[in-house]
């Protein structure tokens, strides 16, 4: 009986499948990760000590490079702890405009990674559709915010500008456009033997594991957990919005596996399509933001904010 052999190796700090530097060693015997020691710290700039010398106002764009592929919802989490430190009530429209925002961003983000998922394991077609998809999408936010990456575009007590005009009638446009692109993904990708072999009962991640390890977002939720802060805690008048949070039930393999990863991902771009259509069709009128004083400074004491980004 041969003994199992492991190989360990170094993923970075530069590597074509990571965005930004970053290095782990693994271990690993076959597709069974044994252990792995990651190497964090690359692009450390002490942000912390950055905001003590910010405006509260002034921080913000420093909130977009936390993720910036999906810096709406870095906005959101900081002008919601301020907003509830200090007590600023969010105009209705505000609100919805940012649920708009924010479920762009989250189709935006999740085209990424299902790009780039089907692009490292040989199918660079998928890679170049997303992209062409994504770029829609950030046509959309140059035309809302100016910006097509890093938008600044949350303020502390809303947005920084109303919807400009055509957006709403572009971002109609965008979301009938997309709904027969997704179906040509699951053509593609959801039912091809190929790429759910390669994908099922690979990676498993667990409830518990996803858990004891702090876990969020599609991954939790692709370990069976149905929790959404959306739902859970919800935010920007989510509440309102129907909506259900896919998880994952191991469908083609193992409960949590790399192939409940992804069809969770993809089910949440169905779901962030239909909350935008919501969100267009019943638009409040009235402010985008609170007026606040040019030099805005929120009371000393402790906030807390959660957003699913």
């Amino acid at each position: 009986m041969s003994e199992s052999q492991t190989m360990t190796f170094n993923v970075g700090p530069h590597h074509s499948a990571a965005i930004g530097p970053f290095r782990i060693k693994i271990e690993t015997d076959g597709e069974m990760v044994v252990s792995s020691e990651p190497d964090m710290g690359y692009l450390h700039r002490g942000i912390e000590k950055v905001a003590e010398r910010m405006s509260w106002t002034g921080f913000m764009p420093y909130t977009d490079r936390v993720d910036y592929l999906s810096a709406i919802h870095c906005n959101l989490a900081y002008a919601l702890a301020v907003e509830s430190l200090s007590g600023i009530a969010v105009p209705a429209r505000a609100s919805s405009i940012r649920v708009l925002a924010g479920e762009l961003n989250r189709i935006a983000s999740h085209l990424l990674a299902l790009g780039h998922l089907a692009n490292n394991l040989g199918a660079g077609t998928v890679l170049l559709y997303a992209l062409r998809d994504r770029e829609k999408i950030n046509n959309l936010f140059e035309m809302l915010c100016g910006a097509r990456l890093t938008y600044s575009y949350v303020r502390i007590g809303g947005v920084a500008a109303d919807v400009t005009e055509g957006f709403i009638e572009k971002t109609y446009e965008f979301v009938e456009y997309l709904l027969p692109k997704l179906k040509e993904y699951h053509d593609l990708l959801s039912n091809n033997r190929i790429f759910m072999g390669r994908l099922a009962r690979v990676g498993v991640v667990t409830q518990a594991m996803a858990i004891d390890c702090g876990l969020t977002g599609p991954t939790l939720r692709a370990a069976g957990m149905k929790y959404d802060v959306r739902k859970n805690a919800a935010y920007c008048g989510y509440q309102k919005f129907d909506f259900t949070v896919p998880t994952g039930n191991g469908e083609v393999g193992t409960m949590g596996d790399a192939f409940d990863r992804y069809i969770v991902r993809m089910r949440e771009i169905d779901q962030a399509v239909s909350i935008i259509k919501q969100a267009l069709d019943a638009l409040p009128e009235g402010a985008f933001s609170t007026p606040l004083p040019r030099l805005f400074k929120a009371p000393k004491g402790e906030a807390y904010a959660a957003v699913e980004s």
